[in-house]
């Protein structure tokens, strides 16, 4: 019996690096909010995903108005956001059961391919595929230690990390069972942290991560 997918959207961020009063989840992108951008682009891949959007509480309203002002033909559980993004995704794995596969991407994370989540999630159904995968792509730049203590890392042995990560069920709700740590910085490191081994499959390149206005106004070109 294959398992059913839940998809959670993490979008909790005010967005003050974006600058303005709109949070960047809302921003329009190719003629709808970022974040049903987000959605619709796994929805594609993955048709029958049970959708889960995590959203600060003061910004549930919103959401709502615009899901029917851009006509969001998809239903979805809303989830109210906690503290930190850890905290977020703990509160939308208590809607997840065990024995699915769960994907977690970022709500500013537009334009992921249908192709990349779906090949993801083929690797998850396989019988002999991974417990927990997740997307990366390499980096390019020269990097270079601030810390005059400590030698500038080798590239070649570094990725840049992307989401969707994906996991089965029972592997990330027990992982989150495990306190807070500030060195938490995305699902796989807390996965990691209860001891479950991270598959790597090769992300892409213009699957941006909306953060900056820079990052905005890239996107509105690559589209």
């Amino acid at each position: 019996m294959s398992r059913p997918v839940y998809a959670v959207f993490v979008a909790g961020g005010s967005g003050t690096r974006m600058g303005g009063d709109t949070p960047k989840q809302f921003l329009e992108l190719g003629g709808v909010p970022i974040l049903q951008r987000s959605i619709e682009r796994f929805l594609e891949a993955e048709p029958d995903a049970h959708i889960i959007t995590v959203l600060p509480a003061q910004h549930m309203t919103t959401w709502k108005e615009l899901c029917t002002k851009y006509a969001a033909s998809f239903s979805q559980m809303l989830v109210t956001g906690g503290m930190t993004r850890f905290h977020s995704v703990r509160n939308a794995l208590e809607k997840v059961p065990d024995g699915a596969i769960v994907a977690i991407h970022d709500g500013v994370r537009p334009l992921v391919t249908p192709a990349l989540v779906r090949r993801m999630l083929d690797a998850m159904a396989a019988p002999d595929g991974p417990k927990a995968l997740i997307p990366v792509v390499p980096v390019t730049d020269t990097l270079r230690s601030l810390d005059p203590a400590l030698p500038s890392p080798d590239r070649s042995k570094l990725a840049a990390v992307q989401t969707p990560q994906m996991f089965l069920s029972e592997i990330l709700k027990e992982a989150y069972g495990q306190p807070f740590d500030p060195a938490f910085t995305d699902d796989a490191s807390v996965a990691e942290r209860a001891g479950s081994p991270i598959t790597t499959i090769p992300g892409e390149r213009f699957n941006l991560k909306i953060t900056t206005p820079e990052d905005y106004r890239l996107a509105k070109l690559l589209i």
